[in-house]
């Protein structure tokens, strides 16, 4: 698997949640990644994207600007996912993907994220 998401668990309305996304050194040099959450019966949302490249570029979805940061471990190859004060509209399952501002064809099997109380 190119790309394998973890850190996903069960957490209050209020609290706080770090995913991690691993990936290997060759794609996380090379391409943007983000990531997205599926909801049953409300589809694929596009949540956050960091670019690759000397000069980074972000991108945020409306719904979670302001609460969570997206961001890269450069000794790690990991995309990190920081979600802060969730609420239970955040619950769904996250993975990461390709990409800057949508999904691409390269993703992971998803880690499941549940707020609430």
């Amino acid at each position: 698997a190119q790309l394998v998401e973890s850190g996903g668990g069960l957490v209050q309305p209020g609290g706080s949640l770090r995913l991690s996304c691993a990936t290997s050194r060759y794609l996380f040099r090379t391409t943007a990644i983000g990531w997205a959450r599926e909801v049953p019966g409300k589809g694929v949302e596009w949540v956050a994207g960091i670019s690759n490249g000397a000069k980074t570029r972000y991108y945020y979805a409306d719904s979670v600007k302001g609460r969570f940061t997206i961001s890269r471990d450069n000794a790690k190859n990991t995309i990190d996912l920081q979600m802060d004060r969730v609420n239970v509209d955040d619950t769904g399952r996250y993975f990461c993907a390709d990409g800057l501002t949508r999904a691409g064809v390269v993703r992971g099997r998803g880690t499941q994220v549940t707020v609430s109380s």
